[in-house]
């Protein structure tokens, strides 16, 4: 089911991935008869790398925001499975503050306070870990777990004032379960079926108001990590 594109009057900021290429000659010797094979093992080296570069570059374009809505194909909550860490005690203990540091390093737009500042908007949440099996979403607010079963609404593409886009992939509440929000809509920078390395989540009652909040968005980790290992993940983006 392809979303509806909506516009909203945001800004969404991403950061790129640095890709470096290394070359190594040999001085070895070789006869005419292994030139050939050398050669064509060369030139499919060649070609791999290329298109290897290629794929990164377009991944690259992607997680920034800069593709096709025909490009865009549905998910299943299986893209999500596992158990996750909400990063937002890693903010309050002091761990992200080499993320803000370097992102000061990168852009020099805000400084390290203010970066502290609107990314403690972003992942402020209640929520301090999530767990997806099948189809069922276990949420667990201050020590209580709250599971509920989702199937899937669809997706939605959001353009955003500075051109670039993003993909809500949505699912919804299979029947009323307390505690539990009716829509959860996800964000990782992928817009194809791909296990996820971490999200934004979105959650409430009412689909549409979710697809304009652009300000709170808690993010979440795989639970096997430490905080110091997430903050060099984020810097790596």
């Amino acid at each position: 089911m392809k979303g509806t594109k909506v516009q909203w009057l945001s800004i969404l900021t991403v950061s790129s991935i640095l890709v470096g290429c290394q070359a190594a000659d040999s001085k070895e010797e070789i006869t005419s008869s292994e030139a050939l094979t050398t050669t064509q093992a060369f030139d499919s080296h060649s070609h791999e790398s290329d298109h290897n570069h290629a794929h990164d570059e377009e991944t690259e374009k992607i997680y920034a925001g800069y593709f096709e809505d025909s490009q865009v194909q549905e998910r299943s909550l299986s893209d999500w499975e596992g158990e996750w860490q909400s990063v937002y005690p890693y903010l309050l203990d002091g761990t992200l503050d080499e993320v803000f540091a370097h992102k000061v390093q990168q852009k020099e737009d805000m400084t390290v306070e203010e970066y502290k500042a609107y990314y403690d908007v972003g992942y402020k949440t209640d929520t301090e870990r999530i767990v997806i099996q099948g189809n069922n979403v276990t949420f667990f607010n201050n020590g209580e777990a709250y599971k509920g079963e989702y199937q899937s609404d669809g997706y939605e593409i959001l353009t955003y004032e500075a051109g670039n886009k993003g993909v809500r992939y949505i699912f919804k509440l299979v029947e009323p379960t307390k505690g539990i929000p009716q829509y959860i809509q996800f964000s990782d920078h992928s817009i194809s079926p791909n296990d996820a390395d971490h999200y934004h989540l979105y959650w409430g009652e009412d689909r549409k108001a979710l697809l304009e909040e652009v300000i709170n968005w808690p993010t979440f980790y795989p639970s096997e990590l430490d905080g110091h290992t997430i903050a060099h993940e984020m810097m790596a983006h």
